[in-house]
């Protein structure tokens, strides 16, 4: 019977090691598992990243109520991203942003207008005189806003270097329509403030349109 009792002692002793082993197996496998995990599903710190704090539409000029900072994972940052809203504050959003979406550098332009010396600026509307024209506006474009010569007075140029902040479309008719007396899609301009309101006025007397940079 005692010749027996080493190999009842391997027995013994084997649930053991196998334990250890599969522990350990265990492990290494969940180690792997891991390190192939996007950053996002393992938890990893994010970057802090400039976000919309709200729905905003386009032609919004950005303050600090409209922005917040995220956290996101380095493999979802979008180039273009900043952790400073120093670097997005006063700046133009070039189209609607939802809430929650990070501001990169090619949905913003500048509104500073070269020459003017005033930092103020006022986004305002103005419907073309001709369709053809508005078709060539892309934000962030700088042009010269222009009232049309008609009923004895001549044009004249209302401001230079506008910054275009959006373009709409039409409300009605062909939005291709061009020619004689066919009206635009509204066109948002970014203008210094006592400048805006002039265009804004004369826009209700008289036609306008714009010549490109």
């Amino acid at each position: 019977m005692f010749h027996d009792l080493p190999v009842l002692r391997r027995l013994h002793g084997r649930p053991a090691r196998l334990l250890r082993r599969w522990l350990a197996l265990s492990l290494l496998l969940g180690g792997l598992v891991t390190l192939f995990l996007p950053a996002s599903a393992r938890g990893a710190p994010g970057t802090a990243t400039v976000v919309s704090a709200r729905d905003l539409p386009a032609g919004t000029l950005l303050r600090a109520g409209d922005l917040e900072l995220a956290d996101l994972p380095d493999d979802v940052r979008p180039d273009g991203a900043t952790g400073l809203p120093s670097a997005v504050e006063g700046r133009m959003l070039v189209g609607a942003a939802r809430a929650g979406e990070p501001l990169t550098d090619v949905r913003l332009v500048d509104t500073a207008i070269p020459g003017t010396g005033d930092p103020e600026s006022s986004t305002v509307p103005v419907r073309l005189a001709d369709a053809g024209v508005a078709e060539l506006l892309r934000p962030g474009r700088r042009v010269d806003v222009v009232a049309a010569a008609e009923a004895g007075r001549e044009a004249s140029v209302l401001a230079s270097m506008a910054v275009v902040a959006a373009v709409g479309t039409q409300g009605t008719g062909d939005p291709r329509a061009s020619g004689a007396g066919s009206k635009g899609p509204l066109v948002l301009l970014s203008l210094p403030s006592e400048i805006a309101t002039r265009v804004a006025a004369t826009s209700l007397e008289r036609s306008i349109t714009v010549t490109l940079r």
